[in-house]
């Protein structure tokens, strides 16, 4: 069984996929029971979705694997921390944990701008844990944005 540092480079393996297709490098994996059942980079350019972020496609990828919308037990890795958005896909789809890299001050809302994964007002709660390869996945993204200047 992967480690998490192991999961993430998976992660980071998609983020570098979605640079080589002009995307912003973010990826993300879902693990269930020590197995990865999907995989995903962000897509918003090439699919003019705003909605298109790896987090939103790995969820919706494992739901279609396992036959449900919801993935008790599930731990999502992603490379940048999740948005409000994300962060409200995962609570719905009961993901039990979230791994992240680099921390995301702008729009992080698990720990950095907002707390919604742990927000005990909501109906679900969700363990996150940063800061995994957070150097290589803060790499990987100021690299893409470098070379797009």
């Amino acid at each position: 069984m992967l480690s998490h540092e192991g999961f993430m480079r998976a992660a980071l393996a998609a983020a570098r996929r979605g640079a080589a297709t002009g995307e912003v490098p973010v990826g993300a994996v879902i693990v269930i029971d020590g197995e990865i059942v999907a995989t995903a980079h962000n897509e918003p350019i090439s699919q003019s979705d705003a909605t298109a972020h790896a987090e939103l496609l790995a969820i919706r990828e494992a739901g279609r694997k396992t036959g449900n919308y919801r993935l008790p037990g599930a731990t999502l890795y992603v490379t940048v921390e999740p948005c409000v958005m994300c962060c409200g896909a995962i609570v719905g789809a009961r993901i039990e944990r979230v791994i992240f890299g680099a921390a995301d001050p702008k729009a992080g809302a698990a720990v950095s701008l907002h707390r919604l994964l742990d927000d005990r007002r909501l109906n679900h709660s969700v363990a996150a844990t940063g800061g995994v390869l957070a150097d290589e996945c803060a790499a990987v993204l100021k690299e893409f944005f470098k070379a797009r200047r």
